[in-house]
Formats: structure tokens, C-alpha cells, sequence
């Protein structure tokens, strides 16, 4: 295959074209030069997969990943409740929101022999849509393919009225295997995406309880149940929801989320008090509670680990856990984080979530130093600098005049024409910015940019966008 980047899938428009998977980006762009690619993430195509599969249990629950671009439903029993086959496979393509080939067949390797190999309007009798595919569909190694094609067999029709001994003693067991199951001869099971159960734990009471320390002590051994599940799958909880069921019927949820996934019960159950005792609606037990669930539909992957007395692990816990107090008594909204983010412009480095969401983990600092204070948006001043990209000699700021005694940059950042509608055309020029860390004669730095190089724009202008401590 040699270095050469090549195709890895393709849109309906490109193959139009006259691209196909597989072909050299070179020989790609010189039959269509106005081809717009974007780089192959397998991993990325993974996750999609897995998420369409659990998309598609709202059809069946019998889905069987085909990677590295299939899946394969077994609607047996499923398509009368959504308006038959074709109107359950309409429904299923509305779900993907993907270009998608479908195909319906008696059996999972026809169809998924039919979906990625028959060409052309699908329809007619079944048998012959199948022995009319191309012997490619048995997906044999290359070159069993050629010593069938040079045996004048080109279509699975070809292969069908022919002896198995016979196939099987020139081309392999493996070909007469492949035959028979998309002929529906032998039996293709599928191996079904199976969906892990809810962690989810429940009491119910003889008698019915209504003290809020009941209620508390219940939660804390729904907990250590709950715990055993996340411990035998490695995650721990980030949302937790206590359910009490009134002996009249009435329901109330309680919600509470962490700032790192846990399995222990102390800290839950210390949010879920603080929760009750900060309700707007006071918790009325009626008659008693005579039900109480506790599930945890958020939850992240939470390794086994050895207790450890080292300050930076057990600083970070004390802050996840005052962090989680404060969004439980004031609510989710009220408490922010500065988030990283993976932008070129500086002021859009950052963004506040919700400290709930989890701790900012640790990111690579920027390879030169950032002021603690940023201006939004950045505040125009007028400099005398040299040219084309000197630093600033003398600058004004709020009608006060500093003169630079020391400059560092410049730092030239680009514009992000990747997210501008028209990109970075000759017409619509985005403009660069060379940054400057200058400090005057009291000693007060600054971090001054010149929006614009010389041959971007005629008189470029200079803004103040922070102040370093």
C-alpha cells in the first residue's frame, strides 16, 4: 500500500464522481480537484457504531454491530408493531440520520451480503437478488477471488448449482462455509450488542416508614447494594436518584450529582441530607413511605485504587467534595468551572460549566505564559510600534500614556477560518494577531496584540486584552 493516503469512505456525491474506497488521495483529486476530505478517526467511527446500536433498540432488541460500518437487526417478531419491514427500516434510516443502504433478507448474512454488495434499484424475488451478487460478497482473501474469477465465476449463482466437495477442494472450506450461509443453507447467528443492566437497588417495607432518618439509613444500604454492582463493573456513580414511594401513590424524586464518580455511600448520603434539608417543598411522608429505589443513571469508568496519604489526591477530593455540598444546597447553576477548551483565540480558551460536571483535570499549559486577567471583549488602544511586526513603543490606555521598557513577542496566533462560513478567502480576509508582553516604567505588564499584519490590512490597530499579575 505503500504511504500514499488513501480513500476510506466516501458520500453518495463523491461516488457519483467516480471516487471509490481504497483510491489514492492524489488520483481522488485529480478527478474531482474540488474534493473536500477530512482525516479518518476509526475510533471516533467506533463510538458512533456502538451509539447507532443502542439507538436502534428502540426497533429490537437483537443488534449486532458489523464493524467497521454496519449493523445487522433482527426484527423477527418486532416489524408489526411499527408498520411492517419497509416501514420499520424507513423508520430505523430516520434514526441514523446517515446515509445509509439498507436491506431486508430471511436471514443476517444474506442481508448483510445484499446491503453492502448488491448495486443498483433493490427489489424482486430474494433468491435471485442474492445469486446475482458479485462472488466479491463471500469476502475471501484476494486471491481466492482471482482463481475464481479465472475460473469464469463472477456471480454467487455462478457457485450455487456446483458440487461443495468440489469448491471446497480448490478454493478452501471457507468459501463453501461463506456460500452456504448467504444462501441461507447453514445458519449465520448474530452475536447481539447485549445492553448492561441498570444499577439499580430497592426496599419495600411491611409497615410504612415516614422518619427522615429512616428514609436516610434505607438510602445508605440501597448504596452499599449499588456499590457492589459499580465495583463489579469498575465505574462509580455521578448522579444518584432516590425514588420514595407513598403508601397513597404519590412519588418524589430526589437527584443528586457529584463532582467525581464515587462508590461510597458516607458522601451520597451526607448530599442526600443536605438536599431534603434544602427543599423548597418539604418532604411529606402522608402516610408513609412503603417503597424506596435508588438508581444511578450517570456513572464513569472508576478503577480500583490504593488508599493514598499524598496531599495533591486528598486536596482534590476535599474541593470535589465542598464543590458537591454547595451545587446541592444552592443548585447545579450556581456554582461554575473554568473548562478547557481546544480554541486558537485566547478568549475562547475557556467556558464556564457547572462545577457538577467534574473537576478541570489537569491540561497542558500553554507553551508561553497567559495573564490571570483577560478583558471581554479586548479594549482598543492606540501604540506607536515598528514595522511590519516591531513590538509597541509608547501606548495609550484609558487617556493615560505608558512608555514600554521591556518587550517580549511577537506571538503570532492565526485566525480560525475553519469555522468562518467562507473560510479564509481572498475576499473575505481574516486577520492575524501578534501578541506582545510588554512592561512599562512602574513595573505593571501587559498583554497588547496588533490585530491585523501590514498586508492584511492598511493601518492594523492595537487592543489591551489582559494584565498580568
Amino acid at each position: 500500500m505503500g504511504q500514499a493516503l488513501r480513500l476510506a469512505a466516501l458520500t453518495a456525491d463523491g461516488a457519483h464522481h467516480g471516487l471509490a474506497v481504497g483510491m489514492t488521495l492524489a488520483d481522488a483529486r485529480a478527478r474531482c480537484p474540488d474534493l473536500v476530505t477530512a482525516p479518518h478517526d476509526p475510533h471516533e467511527d467506533a463510538k458512533l457504531l456502538a451509539l447507532l446500536a443502542r439507538r436502534m433498540g428502540r426497533f429490537t432488541p437483537m443488534v449486532a454491530l458489523d464493524p467497521p460500518d454496519g449493523l445487522v437487526l433482527d426484527i423477527t417478531g418486532c416489524a408489526h408493531l411499527f408498520g411492517g419491514e419497509e416501514a420499520l427500516a424507513r423508520l430505523a434510516m430516520a434514526e441514523a440520520d446517515l446515509m445509509t443502504r439498507p436491506a431486508l433478507a430471511d436471514h443476517a448474512a444474506a442481508a448483510r451480503a445484499l446491503a453492502r454488495y448488491e448495486r443498483g434499484q433493490a427489489g424482486g424475488d430474494e433468491a435471485l437478488r442474492i445469486r446475482a451478487l458479485p462472488i466479491a460478497a463471500l469476502e475471501l482473501p484476494e486471491a481466492s477471488l482471482s482463481g475464481l474469477r479465472r475460473a469464469g465465476l463472477k456471480h454467487l449463482g455462478d457457485l450455487a448449482g456446483r458440487p461443495s466437495s468440489a469448491l471446497a477442494a480448490r478454493f478452501g472450506e471457507e468459501a463453501v462455509a461463506k456460500l452456504r450461509a448467504i444462501l441461507g443453507e447453514a445458519g449465520s447467528p448474530l452475536a447481539p450488542r447485549a445492553a448492561l443492566p441498570p444499577i439499580r437497588a430497592q426496599a419495600r417495607f411491611a409497615e410504612p416508614i415516614g422518619r427522615t432518618q429512616d428514609v436516610l439509613e434505607v438510602a445508605e444500604t440501597l448504596l452499599e447494594d449499588t456499590a457492589r454492582q459499580m465495583e463489579a463493573r469498575r465505574i462509580g456513580g455521578r448522579r444518584f436518584v432516590l425514588r420514595l414511594e407513598r403508601a397513597d401513590g404519590a412519588i418524589r424524586d430526589l437527584a443528586i450529582e457529584t463532582a467525581l464518580p464515587t462508590r461510597e455511600a458516607a458522601p451520597v448520603v451526607r448530599l442526600l441530607r443536605e438536599r431534603l434539608e434544602s427543599l423548597a417543598d418539604p418532604l411529606d411522608p402522608g402516610f408513609g413511605f412503603d417503597a424506596v429505589a435508588l438508581a444511578v443513571p450517570r456513572h464513569e469508568p472508576l478503577a480500583a485504587r490504593q488508599t493514598s496519604t499524598q496531599g495533591d489526591e486528598r486536596e482534590e477530593e476535599s474541593i470535589a467534595a465542598l464543590l458537591d455540598r454547595l451545587a446541592t444546597r444552592l443548585g447545579e447553576g450556581a456554582i461554575l468551572r473554568l473548562h478547557p477548551r481546544d480554541r486558537h483565540s485566547p478568549e475562547k480558551a475557556q467556558a464556564l460549566l457547572p462545577a457538577a460536571r467534574g473537576l478541570a483535570g489537569r491540561t497542558q499549559p500553554p507553551a508561553l505564559p497567559r495573564p490571570l486577567f483577560l478583558f471581554d471583549p479586548p479594549q482598543e488602544v492606540s501604540a506607536i510600534a515598528g514595522v511590519p511586526d516591531g513590538p509597541p513603543l509608547r501606548f495609550t490606555w484609558r487617556g493615560r500614556a505608558h512608555e514600554v521598557r521591556l518587550a517580549e513577542g511577537p506571538e503570532r496566533i492565526a485566525p480560525e477560518w475553519w469555522r468562518h462560513p467562507l473560510g479564509h478567502l481572498p475576499d473575505t480576509p481574516l486577520l492575524t494577531r501578534d501578541y506582545y508582553r510588554v512592561e512599562d516604567g512602574t513595573g505593571t505588564r501587559f498583554w497588547l496584540f496588533r490585530h491585523g499584519l501590514f498586508e492584511e490590512r492598511t493601518h492594523p490597530k492595537w487592543y489591551l486584552h489582559g494584565l498580568f499579575s
